[in-house]
């Protein structure tokens, strides 16, 4: 079994002069990241390999996620994850090779909607379709190989955001 974690960067701010690739975290998001580490942890649910945006906002949210674990797996940040839309990262993701569970950080809308399209069956959580910031889906799929990955193939097996975390 393969396992995909993805999850939507922390609340991002707006600075005065900052471009969107250089916004950071806000208070609210440097408070919820944390958060998600955790609940990660207690799940089960740590990755082999993290795939991370480049952009600082998901950078900030996978060094909170981090500081919450006892060991790190190797992450790789990846340009081509800003802004990327759902069969950008699908992409990005079945080119990968070795690890059992991935987790990738990115952005809405394409985060978003690949949770939406991988999964078979759709839970009944109120905010699923909205994805928030922060929110974060563990998905299993019946997979050797990444290549394999395809949409409507996965079964939910957790998913959190930072509101119900506190």
């Amino acid at each position: 079994m393969k396992r995909l974690i993805l999850t939507r960067h922390a609340k991002s701010d707006w600075v005065d002069g900052a471009n969107d690739h250089q916004r950071p975290l806000s208070k609210r998001g440097r408070r919820a990241a944390p958060m998600i580490g955790q609940w990660l942890q207690a799940g089960g649910w740590l990755p082999d390999l993290v795939l991370c945006s480049d952009a600082k906002r998901t950078r900030e949210t996978l060094a909170l996620i981090l500081a919450e674990w006892e060991s790190w797996p190797p992450v790789r940040q990846r340009k081509s994850l800003y802004q990327a839309s759902a069969a950008r990262i699908l992409e990005i993701v079945q080119g990968e090779t070795g690890a059992t569970t991935i987790q990738v950080i990115a952005h809405n809308p394409g985060i978003g909607q690949l949770a939406a399209e991988l999964v078979a069956e759709a839970p009944g959580h109120d905010r699923w379709e909205g994805y928030p910031t922060g929110a974060t889906a563990v998905i299993g799929f019946e997979l050797d190989d990444w290549a394999q990955l395809r949409p409507g193939t996965g079964r939910l097996l957790d998913f959190a955001i930072p509101a119900e975390l506190t």
